[in-house]
């Protein structure tokens, strides 16, 4: 096996040890469980909104056309 796949598999692994864990978590805490979970989700869009936002204020605007084609004449 190469390391890309002791990494697959790795992942694999984990994957299935978190989904356990968040079904015991989910059927022995649930309304924590769900709780949380929906704060984590509406978190994470929000905050993947705020770094496009952040983006978008911080990127410089670009060139207007005419510019270019005067300099690509000179």
């Amino acid at each position: 096996m190469n390391r890309d796949q002791l990494v697959g598999v790795g992942i694999l692994f984990g994957s299935l040890a978190g989904i356990a864990a968040y079904g015991y978590i989910l059927y022995s805490f649930p309304v924590i469980a769900l709780q949380a979970t929906a704060f984590i989700a509406v978190a994470a869009v929000l905050g993947i909104l705020a770094w496009i936002g952040w983006t978008m204020a911080t990127t410089p605007p670009p060139k207007p056309i005419e510019d270019l084609e005067k300099a690509e004449e000179a």
